[in-house]
């Protein structure tokens, strides 16, 4: 790309300025997989350009993951550092922003014992649980964004010569990002706005139900009392807009902890802390998955549906047309970030507090009695297809048609 630069230094700016949003005087954690350094550095400079105290950059290295998978005592995965959870708690108190380059590779943990692995990331949620709660009720600004990696690259782009793949990526970042020859961040003001069109659309229908049904699929999700349909980006504590997703192309809501039924089948791959599963199958009953299988990776699902009891509910229903720009590539990103933005999807675990009337101030408790989902955990599965129709049931009990054959009806 002849332009590179120019377009690396306004994915910059893009994801400084309206990801996280940095406000002067303000904190800013970066944590950047190694081989993303030249866009670090880009980062790290808008970043103090805009106003920023200190930014601080920690950085990944997905190999050093894998070396302690394999290689440290099993007393290692149910342990996770005190002063690192206590850290973030304190970052997040004085108002600093968090932004993560997350592109785990997704085979990086090929033929690890997946208890390691999810012992592992329960000993994490488990230690980070309160710094959690400043993200997932947006008190603090965070964005999670992507940047190419040479194993990233090889899996989405392995049709193509080895030494095209990076090129490639990077095109397909910008291009989901709306970074090109005009100013990203008016068009990403413009996206927002339209994000925030059919949010307002969805909430003045206060369905009561959507009925999903599609290859595979067969599924009623009751809609919690006060539930909130939320898209784009949402305002911190102190009144700044940031966008938490970049790609984002979802509205997204709560389920109702006990009201959902029937079958669902995913419809692309699952990258889960860099072990994939693929054809995922759940059945529920009253908002439980009560049988679940996968074509692939099961005994992964299966670590993940029982990291706690949440973990078997769903937390969020989330609507994303199938004509959308990440799905018009044809291409499957093995990155949830990506590939959720695809397609509508689902998560099993925590629901969002921010999806529901003064959910922000509820305690676990008061959530559950509202119907809000809560858990150690958030993982997303896609659901999206060509063949998908949802109808939305109207509070008088009238049904109509939301999407059909995959898009907005």
């Amino acid at each position: 790309m002849d332009n590179f630069n120019q377009l690396l230094e306004k994915y910059a700016e893009l994801v400084v300025k309206v990801g996280v949003n940095i406000q002067p005087g303000q904190l800013l954690i970066v944590q950047a997989p190694i081989e993303t350094v030249d866009l670090t550095r880009q980062i790290v400079g808008k970043a103090y350009e805009a106003g920023a105290k200190l930014v601080q950059v920690e950085w990944i290295d997905e190999m050093i993951s894998r070396i302690r998978y394999e290689k440290a005592s099993e007393g290692s995965f149910s342990f996770y550092p005190k002063w690192e959870a206590d850290k973030m708690e304190q970052f997040a108190e004085a108002g600093g922003a968090l932004l993560h380059i997350k592109v785990p590779d997704p085979e990086l943990l090929h033929g690890v014992d997946s208890w390691r692995v999810s012992t592992a990331v329960k000993a994490a949620a488990i230690a980070r649980e309160k710094f959690s709660q400043y993200t997932r009720n947006n008190i603090i600004s965070w964005s999670l964004i992507k940047a190419p990696t040479r194993a990233w690259a090889d899996k989405v782009f392995a049709d193509l010569p080895e030494e095209q793949r990076i090129e490639a990526m990077w095109k397909a970042v910008f291009a989901i990002n709306r970074v090109g020859d005009g100013d990203p961040v008016l068009a990403w003001q413009e996206h927002i706005k339209q994000l925030k069109e059919r949010q307002e659309f969805m909430n003045n229908k206060r369905y009561r139900s959507l009925h999903y049904r599609a290859p595979g699929t067969d599924l009623r999700v009751e809609l919690p009392e006060g539930y909130k349909w939320l898209g784009g980006g949402d305002v911190n504590a102190s009144g700044t807009y940031f966008v938490a997703n970049m790609p984002t192309e979802e509205i997204y809501t709560m389920p109702h902890r006990t009201g959902v039924n029937g079958k669902v089948r995913s419809t692309l791959p699952l990258n889960l802390n860099g072990q994939l599963i693929e054809g995922i199958e759940l059945t529920f009953e009253n908002g439980k998955v009560t049988r679940f299988d996968a074509k692939s990776g099961r005994e992964h699902l299966a670590k993940l549906l029982e990291t706690d009891e949440g973990a078997t509910h769903l937390g969020e229903v989330a609507l994303v047309p199938h004509d959308s720009p990440i799905s018009r590539m044809n291409r499957v990103f093995y990155n949830t970030g990506v590939d959720e933005n695809a397609s509508c999807h689902f998560a099993l675990g925590s629901a969002y507090p921010v999806n529901i009337e003064g959910g922000t101030k509820l305690s676990k408790e008061q959530l559950l009695e509202r119907g809000a989902n809560v858990s150690l955990t958030h993982v997303d599965f896609m659901v999206g297809c060509a063949e998908l129709d949802i109808d939305g049931e109207l509070p008088d009990g009238t049904l109509e048609p939301v999407f059909r054959k995959g898009n907005w009806a």
